[in-house]
């Protein structure tokens, strides 16, 4: 079932690439589309906990310890994501890297915390410095930031392709 269901993702992502073959790469178009829908789908997601489950308001966790809504929003968002972007981009879009999938996945969490922290801050930054523009308008420009750094750091990191003499057993 899973192979079947790479296979029409697969093909309908290549051919809605060959109008693009010449411009761009088919692993950078794969990732633009398994990167594009994970972050629309978190960008949804992050909006429904935000205005409906969170209604906007504050979680607080024990005594005085409280999360803001745009984080507690964001940590509902990346639950989903986070599972679903390390099996696109390992099965989709770099299906061709050697790597064990322990270390694959141990990289993708590596590179993620970093991208957590990157996130977080610039929620905070965002939220303080312009609360006059809209949470998910600020919140879709960090998506784009992340992905840039995102795309460059798992090609060059988490799912490269290493010599077979390097891998450990």
């Amino acid at each position: 079932m899973f192979t079947k269901t790479r296979h029409i993702v697969v093909g309908f992502i290549d051919f809605c690439h060959k109008p693009f073959a010449w411009l761009i790469p088919t692993q950078t178009f794969r990732y633009l589309a398994c990167g594009g829908s994970n972050t629309v789908l978190n960008i949804f997601l992050e909006y429904v906990a935000f205005n409906f489950i969170f209604k906007k308001q504050a979680l607080l966790i024990y005594g005085n310890f409280v999360i803001a809504p745009e984080v507690s929003a964001w940590i509902v968002a990346f639950a989903i994501s986070f599972p679903a972007g390390f099996i696109m981009s390992r099965h989709i879009v770099f299906p061709e890297s050697n790597l064990h999938g322990r270390i694959q996945l141990f990289r993708y969490a590596l590179t993620t915390v970093s991208f957590i922290v990157l996130t977080y801050v610039l929620i905070k930054a965002c939220t303080l410095w312009l609360p006059m523009i809209n949470q998910t308008v600020r919140y879709t420009c960090i998506c784009i930031i992340t992905a840039i750094l995102s795309y460059i750091s798992q090609r060059t990191f988490t799912f490269k392709t290493v010599d077979k003499e390097v891998l450990p057993d």
